[in-house]
């Protein structure tokens, strides 16, 4: 509890511990607040808090994954991620070996994505409140005039693709939680896609919207921009790139695919013209090897998103009820 009193020994954990692993001269200003020079556009800001369980994971640890979220956030909506903010809730007793290991790997995803953590708080709860670490970060970006990815911009003829396979996230969770071994391992898919996007964009398509189909996978985020855009969606299941050893696990446990949570992939709407241009693009960069064209979008009044399956039949894809798989980001 004394690492988060306030004084001398929380002064030594924040600067022997965070500063020296995430040190850059915006955190080095060692005030309250960053003093941060903005580019010109509009501001995008995004927050986000991460409450995985088990902390450490194949392919990740809370660390990447809290970079990697936010920044995605932020880089979906068209913008250049800038900075991000991280506040630490640590349990009494949590091991500083494992809560080194945690900031090691978040420095190394801020690092490769070029995208700084420039303040921060850190907090200690008694033990028993916390469950370890939570971690919230913000993030920081900008926007140039004439970008504009919104959720409402889904019309009818549109196509959907989807940046990779799905579902890896949630079931290296899943397996490592439950103990459930595989030939061949399930690696979490957690990335930062603010490469891939701009990619994306420099390809000229015609792009209406991009998501991250995080908690409640592409079925619930697919629900959500029907929604906003008010129309129905088709998606052919035969198209749907998924792991056979995400499928396997995914029939193992009586889960679907398409609603378990994905950290390394986007899903974008594109001008039925530019669909193939914009493939083409993705195909190119390693984020986006695996793209595919998953659906379509129509007219729908109840705006719908079903499914022509692998037999021929059509079912309704709908939202996520309940938790399907609880403390995944």
């Amino acid at each position: 509890m004394t690492h988060g009193s306030g004084g001398r020994a929380m002064a030594q954990l924040i600067e022997e511990l965070f500063a020296s692993r995430l040190g850059n001269a915006y955190l080095g200003q060692g005030n309250d607040a960053a003093v941060l020079p903005i580019p010109p556009g509009r501001l995008v800001m995004s927050t986000d808090a991460h409450v995985v369980s088990p902390l450490f994971f194949p392919g990740g640890d809370i660390g990447c994954l809290s970079v990697h979220g936010t920044i995605n956030d932020v880089a979906v909506m068209g913008a250049t991620p800038l900075y991000l903010a991280a506040s630490f809730i640590l349990e009494e007793g949590f091991p500083l070996g494992d809560l080194a290991r945690i900031v090691e790997s978040m420095a190394a995803a801020a690092g490769d994505a070029a995208v700084p953590v420039v303040t921060g708080d850190t907090k200690v709860v008694q033990k028993g409140m916390g469950d370890g670490v939570y971690i919230t970060t913000t993030g920081v970006g900008v926007v140039a005039e004439g970008q504009e990815f919104s959720g409402d911009r889904a019309r009818p003829g549109d196509r959907i693709i989807v940046s990779g396979s799905i579902g890896e996230h949630g079931m290296a969770i899943m397996a490592q939680r439950e103990s459930i071994g595989f030939a061949a391992p399930i690696v979490s898919d957690t990335a930062a896609l603010h490469g891939l996007i701009a990619a994306m964009r420099a390809s000229g398509a015609a792009i209406r919207v991009l998501r991250d189909p995080t908690r409640g996978g592409v079925a619930t985020t697919l629900n959500e921009i029907a929604r906003q855009s008010g129309v129905g969606m088709m998606l052919q299941e035969s198209a749907l790139p998924v792991q056979a050893e995400v499928a396997a696990a995914c029939e193992f446990l009586g889960l679907d695919p398409l609603y378990v949570a994905n950290e390394g992939k986007l899903l974008a709407i594109v001008a039925p013209e530019d669909a193939d241009s914009l493939l083409a693009a993705m195909h190119a960069h390693p984020l986006g090897q695996r793209a595919a064209l998953i659906g379509t979008v129509h007219r729908d009044a109840q705006h719908f998103v079903q499914m022509t399956t692998a037999f021929g039949g059509r079912r309704i894809v709908d939202w996520l009820t309940g938790e399907q798989l609880p403390r995944i980001c």
